[in-house]
């Protein structure tokens, strides 16, 4: 513990990596300070009723991943998931539009007009997803919450635009911390959201469990230890990798490459068993959002109960559903991320072979095979920790505490820190300290 702190304090001595910190920081409190701006002419001390529909269910999951501002009839209601919507289709489409295929061969440049046909479409959902918040604020609030007359054009109009604006605000706030800041702009934004919502959610637990003799003390005690144990599994399901050795061929004198046949310069290629982070739950939790909000526009009764079954996070058939499409976003985003056919190039290049597998082609399928089957565990893994939290509700743990035994909230809070450790941890290794995930002296500078 000595070791961390004394790593912790080597962060303000690198003058980049504070000033980066503090960027992250400020950026951070500029977003949760917005998350409490009202919409203008909504009456702020009526939003009771909008409050009460984010208390549990997928009102709950909205409200989290805008950082409460859904509850708040804020300017950033609609937070950062028309943004996280846009880049699911701009991938989802880079398979089969060979124009953006072609964009993403193309290196950085490819990236940045990738990255800006994002933007386009993210404003494109903000203008068909406002109209619909509005909807929903005339069908909840009461009368008198509208302190302009709600009916007017002018009212939706400009609600619509505040509301378009706040959302590519918070994308050019997320996309800021990634470049001047430490990372993870967007994942970062979408953690302080779910932070916020967690005392609350742990103090009415403990009002439940202790004041109303719902267990007692033993029983928060015993929720406490399976968090942690949670938490921890989480830590080692991420951190996990399967290590394939490789070996580097010897150049000769004429500048070709030979075996080293005595199994000398040996390293290894680390493949994770979640290679793809916490992108796949981001994904398939955006994606479950969509079919009660389509199935809200009908009255009909086959509407009603798609509504009903897809607003409720603990029933069973969102839970296959959301579990199915974990999986499918972890094949799908480790296919993008890990390109083996590529890391088989670079090997043969660079005179570096599996042993016993041929350089090329053979390499490529043989990566190829390893990652389908260290995927699969970590894909099922993944999702029987997404689905976590409808199997604790149902031993007497609060709906909203529940969701923190894994799930959408765990899960993200879980992989982002350790994606945010890294990161700083990258700047200390670099400028020759000990970084926080390992002990010992600070290094010396190699000359």
């Amino acid at each position: 513990m000595k070791k961390f702190f004394e790593a912790f304090a080597n962060v303000w001595k690198i003058e980049e990596l504070k000033n980066r910190i503090l960027v992250t920081l400020g950026l951070l409190l500029v977003y949760r300070f917005g998350a409490h701006v009202t919409l203008p002419g909504i009456d702020a001390t009526q939003l009771n009723s909008l409050t009460n529909q984010t208390q549990g269910g997928i009102g709950w999951l909205i409200d989290v991943f805008t950082g409460g501002a859904f509850s708040q009839a804020s300017v950033f209601a609609l937070g950062i998931m028309p943004y996280i919507s846009a880049s699911i289709v701009v991938q989802l489409m880079g398979i089969a539009v060979p124009y953006l295929q072609k964009l993403q061969k193309e290196g950085e440049s490819g990236r940045k007009k990738l990255n800006q046909i994002t933007r386009w479409l993210t404003i494109l959902i903000t203008l068909v997803q406002g109209p619909g918040y509005i909807y929903n604020l005339y069908r909840t609030l009461p009368p008198g919450a509208f302190l302009l007359p709600s009916s007017s054009f002018a009212f939706l109009f400009s609600s619509v635009v505040i509301l378009a604006t706040g959302t590519i605000f918070a994308m050019w706030l997320g996309e800021k911390i990634t470049d001047k800041g430490i990372g993870n702009g967007i994942s970062l934004l979408i953690l302080v959201g779910i932070i916020a919502r967690m005392p609350q959610a742990f103090i009415q637990e403990f009002t439940s469990v202790v004041t109303k003799n719902n267990g007692g003390p033993l029983q928060l005690l015993l929720e406490i230890v399976a968090w942690l144990l949670v938490i921890i599994a989480c830590i080692m399901m991420i951190m996990a990798v399967r290590k394939i050795p490789v070996q580097y061929a010897r150049r000769t004198t004429s500048g070709d490459f030979e075996q080293d046949m005595m199994g000398g310069n040996r390293q290894w290629i680390p493949l994770k068993l979640n290679a793809s982070g916490v992108m796949p739950i981001i994904f398939a939790q955006a994606i479950m959002f969509i079919p009660a909000a389509l199935a809200g526009l009908s009255k009909s009764d086959t509407a009603a109960t798609i509504t009903s079954q897809f607003q409720n996070v603990f029933g069973l058939a969102y839970n296959v559903v959301f579990a199915l499409l974990i999986i499918i976003f972890t094949y799908f985003y480790t296919a993008i991320t890990v390109p083996t056919n590529k890391m088989a190039d670079d090997l043969k290049r660079s005179g570096g072979f599996i042993p016993g597998v041929r350089p090329g082609v053979e390499t490529g399928d043989y990566l190829d095979r390893i990652m389908s089957l260290i995927t699969l565990p970590g894909a099922l893994f993944l999702a029987f920790l997404a689905v976590f939290p409808a199997v604790v509700s149902n031993f007497g743990v609060q709906q909203q505490w529940a969701l923190f035994y894994g799930g959408t909230s765990l899960l993200i809070m879980v992989g982002v820190a350790i994606d945010t450790i890294q990161q700083i941890n990258s700047y200390l290794l670099n400028r020759h300290y000990d970084g926080l995930m390992k002990s010992g002296k600070n290094r010396k500078a190699v000359a």
